[in-house]
């Protein structure tokens, strides 16, 4: 394949990169906002010192197993959702977010009873010795007090989540960012004021953080389902969305047989995540301290790759339901090559600014350097991440579920965490090796991805029938 052949494969012309970006900025934009807001308010907490840190990041990696079960839920409906978007019918559209509605609210009844029952069992797994600065009952305290606040919040994250991934489906990414912008600067100003206990209020420390945490998800609802509901005309599909309410038993079994694998992946994947940093904390809690900071920092930056890849299951999805199978592959590629490439960029820049952002925290020397070395290792696989995350978009908008599901959560569990269980457990690798050692795996996810992604086997039109 000579140099103009690969040209033309893997990079469009101005007007597809317009397309694009119309579809990415605006997630880029409120993803981005919120991870930087997210990285104030962890700031902001870590001033509190290294116990209230852990403990509020032990709970965040806790809840972070529902949302994205939340997330698989709405994704599994939305392969659905993106493909009667592109072909235009109103009525499958409306389906589909009543599916996601009634499994959403499912997710969270059980989410609550779980993380209500067994909250402080959970916290523990995490609490180890071998830190120079934190005290593990000091931790698992601040922890549970996040904790009691933060499950007020569960209802109207469900709630905003279902509403602004049914109006992405569509390709209208301009309100859920506007909504997503409006509770994450509200958190931050609520953030100043309750923790610190500015303007009159009593300082309310990690217990500070999550009521505005709660707040501003109520903030986000609130906008995103008014304008919906309000504007039907550019929405129909809202329009008896809670009183006619009508899901063909074909389409749920379609839903049930190809999205709930998307549900059922993002809960293990989430689950192994937390299994791969709970083998992190055996390193002690300067360990959970330096992963927070370093992972805060992270997910600033891989807003990119994130809005890319969600940007791969919008316009590919669309093409698909539209039928045009070979403009799906072609823009598959450019997308993908275009992630990849944005992320050698943004990758560099976090390299330089890895020494840095540790500083900020008023936590030890030790915890600093960890952060720092962390920082470094996680910018370097970025481009190998950006891959991955592209590679299981495309493998979704065409509804290949069990596909989705061997690449994702069953490469975590059959590959990530043996190797992460017998590193932390067999040897006394120190933790900035065993996180570069398990990080390294992602390679082998790529090539995975690589040749399910040529196979092509995802190019499907699901609305069909």
């Amino acid at each position: 394949m000579n140099l103009k052949t690969l040209r033309e494969k893997f990079i469009g012309n101005r007007a597809f990169y317009a397309m694009v970006l119309g579809v990415a900025v605006p997630i880029m934009i409120q993803n981005g906002i919120t991870n930087f807001v997210s990285m104030l308010d962890n700031i902001m907490v870590g001033q509190m010192g290294t116990e209230p840190m852990s403990g509020v990041a032990i709970v965040n990696q806790l809840l972070f197993v529902f949302n994205l079960c939340i997330f698989g839920a709405t994704s599994g409906a939305g392969i659905f959702g993106a493909q009667f978007a592109g072909s235009g019918n109103t009525e499958g559209l409306r389906s589909t977010t009543q599916f996601k509605l009634i499994v959403c609210t499912i997710i969270f009844f059980v989410g609550l009873a779980v993380y209500r029952v067994g909250g402080e069992s959970l916290v523990r797994l995490y609490l180890h010795d071998g830190s120079e600065s934190a005290n593990i009952e000091a931790t698992l305290a601040h922890a549970m007090d996040y904790r009691s606040v933060m499950l007020w919040g569960l209802l109207p994250f469900v709630l905003a989540q279902v509403y602004s991934s049914t109006l992405r489906e569509t390709g209208q990414t301009v309100i859920p960012m506007i909504a997503g912008i409006s509770a994450v600067l509200v958190n931050l100003a609520l953030n100043y004021v309750l923790i610190f206990g500015h303007f009159g209020f009593e300082p309310m420390g990690v217990r500070g953080a999550a009521l505005a945490t709660v707040i501003s998800r109520f903030v986000e609802l609130g906008i995103i389902a008014v304008y919906a509901h309000t504007h039907t005309e550019d929405f129909p599909f809202m329009a008896r969305l809670y009183t006619h309410w009508r899901i063909p038993a074909k389409l749920a079994r379609q839903i049930t047989i190809q999205g709930m694998p998307l549900m059922l992946n993002e809960m293990l994947w989430s689950s192994g995540m937390t299994i791969l940093n709970q083998c992190y904390s055996t390193r002690g809690l300067d360990g959970v301290a330096a992963i927070n900071i370093s992972s805060t920092i992270f997910n600033v930056f891989g807003v990119v790759f994130m809005a890319l890849g969600a940007s791969v299951g919008i316009i590919v999805g669309q093409k698909l339901g539209a039928g045009e199978m070979q403009e799906a592959r072609d823009a598959d590629n450019k997308l993908i090559a275009f992630s990849v490439a944005s992320c050698f960029l943004m990758g560099g820049i976090l390299i330089l600014v890895a020494p840095l952002f540790p500083e900020i925290y008023n936590t030890s020397d030790s915890v600093r350097a960890i952060a720092a070395s962390l920082i470094r290792m996680n910018a370097c696989f970025m481009p190998l991440n950006a891959f991955a995350n592209s590679c299981y978009f495309t493998l979704r908008s065409g509804g290949k579920s069990g596909i989705t599901f061997v690449f994702d959560s069953g490469f975590t569990w059959v590959i990530q965490i043996p190797a992460a269980l017998a590193l932390s457990r067999l040897t006394n690798l120190p933790i900035v090796p065993l996180c570069t050692l398990c990080a390294s795996l992602d390679f082998l996810k790529c090539v995975l991805g690589f040749v399910l992604v040529k196979q092509g086997k995802w190019l499907n039109n699901l609305t069909e029938s």
